[in-house]
């Protein structure tokens, strides 16, 4: 049997036939020409080494799956994943209640299966709410940890390949929680979401509470006028002032360490208006701040070196020893490119942020529109709309830089997959040429941009 990892948190576990079965759904419906080629079988029994290699063989078959725009977006390999985590969960399909967050506290209570996907759960939510289908796109659903100060600490956005039920109870731990947010960056988008009684209310509950969460900065005077505003209970208001204000729309991540401008800095990153903010606090306790635009980031990967040893599998994201890192090569100048690598448990998540940065940015660039980038069901499964599909996954580049230590392979794709053997110990040098992502918007960059 083999661990499957998904974004560095054990999904389930399956054997070999049941990849070979899941392969030859897909050869079925897709042809031999679109699907990679699968590990072969073998008569007799394997030695060690040669479950190895197949481990590696079978983790470079799901990557592969999984990078593919339609194989990765198949409801075939979705609910391939989605039932092997309910029966590796061994959690039965029931009717449960499931407690989903808003932004000011506020828990939202929906009745829904177990075997409910991340679409249904959303969909189950926005219809408690009354949310019009035409908005729900603009929201997702993410993990999160609540931490000592009331705050939380942003682990996944939930995937279209799991089920929130058993993900969020798997961790047994009450600090893991889902929330509601809303999921675009353009603040131009919040006028579509405005323009509903209950998306206003949401936006507006996500904004107070970024503000408490000091993840928007506010002075003294414009402190007043919001509060000023709030008395009123003019929503909208409050929302175009908040706009007018730095970070807003920005998801701040927990501190951690950064090699730029030196190694070993600490800094606090923060996502938004296409850029990763860094603010650094120098060796001389001087706090310095620059921003990284995502359009100059030629390509970047997560990895992580993962202590390969026998203990428990699968344990929470918290207590894992995982050392996670992103790392961006970035246009310094006209000429020069550098490599800055952030060490943070919330390294996926950023690569998350990074490319859903630049699917809103070739969207917008190739005229389309963000309300066809969403999801929406087609006979019951869901499609990806067509100008989703024009934002094609990413090419992998080799690596241009030899000297990289070597590290376990945990992600090549936001929503990666990665196998680990159960019965044995994995080398943890299995890095390949599969680990970076380019970026679309980096090819597009001008003079104007430097």
């Amino acid at each position: 049997a083999y661990n499957i990892h998904v974004n560095g948190v054990l999904h389930c576990r399956v054997r070999y036939s049941q990849l070979l079965g899941l392969h030859e759904q897909l050869r079925k419906e897709y042809g031999a020409n679109v699907v990679p080629a699968f590990p072969p079988k073998k008569i007799f029994t394997l030695t060690p080494a040669e479950v190895e290699q197949r481990r590696e063989q079978l983790e470079k078959y799901m990557q592969a799956v999984r990078q593919d725009p339609t194989l990765g977006g198949s409801e075939t390999f979705n609910s391939f994943l989605r039932k092997a985590q309910q029966e590796t969960q061994q959690i039965p399909t029931e009717e449960v209640v499931l407690e989903v967050l808003l932004s000011n506290g506020q828990k939202v209570k929906v009745t829904i299966l177990t075997s409910d996907q991340t679409e249904d759960v959303l969909e189950a939510v926005a219809s408690k709410l009354d949310l019009p289908d035409d908005l729900v796109g603009y929201f997702s659903l993410f993990l999160v940890r609540e931490t000592k100060d009331g705050a939380f600490s942003f682990v996944r956005k939930l995937q279209e390949f799991e089920l929130p039920y058993v993900s969020v109870t798997s961790l047994h731990n009450p600090e893991f929680q889902i929330i509601l947010r809303k999921s675009y960056w353009d603040s131009a988008y919040d006028d579509d979401v405005m323009e509903h009684r209950v998306g206003l209310n949401l936006l507006y509950a996500q904004t107070v509470s970024d503000i408490e969460h000091g993840w928007i900065v506010v002075n003294k005077e414009q402190h007043r006028q919001l509060k000023s505003l709030q008395e009123k209970v003019s929503k909208k208001e409050f929302i175009r002032l908040a706009q007018t204000l730095k970070y807003y729309g920005y998801l701040k991540f927990d501190p951690c360490v950064t090699d730029f401008p030196e190694k070993g800095c600490h800094v606090v990153v923060s996502a938004g208006n296409n850029e990763l903010n860094f603010q650094v606090r120098l060796p001389n306790e001087q706090i310095k701040e620059g921003s990284f635009k995502v359009t100059r980031m030629r390509c970047w990967r997560v990895t992580s070196s993962v202590p390969m040893s026998n203990g428990p599998s699968g344990s929470s994201p918290g207590k894992s020893e995982v050392k996670l890192e992103l790392a961006f090569e970035y246009l310094m100048s006209k000429d020069r490119l550098q490599w800055v690598t952030i060490t943070s448990p919330q390294a996926i998540m950023l690569s998350i942020c990074l490319q859903s940065m630049v699917d809103e940015l070739m969207v917008k660039k190739s005229g389309g529109s963000i309300r066809k980038m969403f999801r929406r069901r087609v006979n019951g499964a869901l499609r990806r709309s067509d100008s989703q599909q024009a934002v094609k996954s990413p090419p992998l580049l080799d690596s241009p830089d030899a000297s990289w230590e070597p590290m376990a392979k945990l992600s090549s794709k936001l929503t990666s997959v990665s196998l680990r053997g159960i019965s044995h110990s994995s080398s943890a040098n299995d890095v390949g040429a599969n680990d970076f992502h380019g970026n679309y918007a980096f090819e597009g960059i001008g003079d104007e941009d430097l």
